[in-house]
């Protein structure tokens, strides 16, 4: 017998692009929805070694949903955006000249 039921777990793939609604009062969602490119430095990686690197700076999506589960989703080293535990990352302000020079290279 097959059964069929809700996903219980979230990947680590991308998720489809769309409008979401901010509904999360999480210090994360009121941080990053301040402006739409913000960047993280990487302070934790067991397990991702691979794909996170230690002391880097990151670049952040906003994404409510993975904000609810605690979780932040990253441009990785692959150059694609995963999801990532939020406890791996602290948000850094950048100055505007040093940003400009990020979002230029990615």
């Amino acid at each position: 017998m097959v059964r069929y039921g809700k996903r219980k777990c979230i990947g680590m793939k991308r998720m489809g692009l769309g409008e979401r609604k901010s509904d999360s009062n999480t210090c994360w969602s009121k941080q990053l929805n301040k402006r739409t490119n913000e960047f993280v430095v990487c302070v934790r990686n067991e397990g991702y070694q691979a794909s996170l690197e230690l002391r880097k700076i990151y670049q952040a999506v906003p994404d409510t949903d993975a904000e609810r589960h605690h979780l932040l989703r990253v441009v990785d080293e692959s150059g694609e955006d995963y999801l990532y535990p939020q406890d791996f990352f602290l948000l850094i302000e950048l100055p505007k000249a040093v940003e400009k020079v990020l979002l230029a290279v990615a």
